[in-house]
């Protein structure tokens, strides 16, 4: 038995110890050596609140209020197209501009509206004349003035539709940027003839400095959320790595087909390391009102369909102790049964440990 405790012992340290040295033997007992000391952890168990771990699938999304559907006014043949999918473009930028018989059409009434007004303008100085003279009736000059306010009205008109088109020069129409953003679609291309009803939108520009993750949860799950719970993202874009956000609004209505709610948890994204569609996992943890103890997932041993934990009383102290796990959540494992508050265990290199007292 002493052979045994001796050559188990000597394993342990040429696992553990860089230097070679062998564990000390005392009394019979397996103890850790300084340098096996220096490679492991010692947790104290805490008694906390259990948590319990949803996980749902979804995706990046840009913010509603930040998201610009642009389409064609006009009908025409598209001249120059100045931008590319993903590209950075600022409000009032020109994207595209297309040449258009319905830009003519417009010029042509902003003509005849400045040939009206002028027309007005002179009937009401001869009115104007008349009416000094007595020559006509109040009615008459009144009439007058109406006809020059009615033409007046008009070519605003016709010079509003040209702002909101931005044209500025014979037959072109100039698609321009509403928001600064990101192009995230685009559905026409240089040389292409856009057709008279074209209902689809042509550009989508996103502001993307804060996004959405949108995550579809079940019927079953839905009474487990509020508005408020932290939750943590990863995205298959960048493994191993987390952002962190809270849920932003639940929809409240579910989808009639996939039979689940939709929810929002806001991210900031100011180096735009987030891209709409990105898939993403949510997690999102929530207290349960049990409390029990509570430990380091990794100082857990598995072995011959049993848990087992290395309870620390002294470096020639060291217990092996059945445990009934509960429920691991991220890197927490909550003990059921055989683990008090208070106890402390071996969570780095637990297994290494239990190999050499238990071989």
């Amino acid at each position: 038995m002493f052979y045994k405790i001796l050559v188990t012992a000597a394993l342990a340290g040429a696992l553990l110890s860089c230097s070679h040295s062998k564990p000390q033997v005392s009394d019979n007992r397996f103890s850790l050596t300084d340098t096996m000391m220096s490679r492991i952890r010692i947790d104290t168990t805490r008694l906390e609140n259990v948590k319990s771990e949803l996980r749902f699938s979804g995706k990046i999304t840009p913010e509603d209020n930040k998201l610009a559907s642009i389409f064609p006014v006009v009908a025409g043949y598209v001249t120059r197209l100045n931008v590319s999918l993903g590209d950075f473009v600022h409000k009032g930028q020109v994207l595209a501009t297309i040449r258009s018989t319905d830009i003519a059409d417009f010029e042509k009434q902003r003509r005849d509206a400045e040939n009206a007004l002028m027309t007005a303008r002179k009937n009401l100085k001869a009115e104007q004349e008349l009416a000094d003279s007595r020559l006509n009736t109040e009615r008459d000059l009144t009439a007058a003035q109406r006809e020059v306010e009615n033409a007046q009205a008009e070519l605003n008109r016709i010079n509003e539709v040209f702002s909101i088109y931005h044209i500025r020069d014979g037959a072109n129409y100039n698609i321009v940027a509403p928001i600064s953003g990101f192009i995230t679609d685009k559905k026409i291309n240089a040389d292409m003839q856009l057709p008279a009803g074209f209902s689809e939108n042509i550009f989508t520009i996103a502001q993307i400095d804060e996004v959405f993750v949108t995550a579809n949860v079940y019927e079953t799950d839905i009474a487990r959320l509020s508005v408020g719970m932290p939750a943590e993202i990863e995205l298959l874009s960048y493994p191993g790595k987390r952002f962190y956000g809270k849920i932003d609004k639940m929809l409240n209505v579910l989808d009639p087909e996939t039979k689940t709610l939709k929810i929002r948890i806001r991210l900031p994204n100011s180096g735009y390391e987030l891209k709409p569609e990105m898939a993403a996992t949510v997690y999102i943890s929530r207290n349960e009102p049990d409390k029990k103890p509570a430990i380091p997932a990794e100082a857990v041993v598995f072995d011959k369909s049993r848990n087992y934990v290395m309870v620390f009383h002294s470096r020639d102290s060291i217990e092996t102790r059945v445990v009934e796990p509960l429920r691991t959540t991220g890197n927490l494992t909550w003990i059921r049964a055989g683990l008090q508050e208070g106890e402390r265990v071996i969570s780095r290199n637990a297994l290494l440990v239990y190999d050499a007292l238990n071989d």
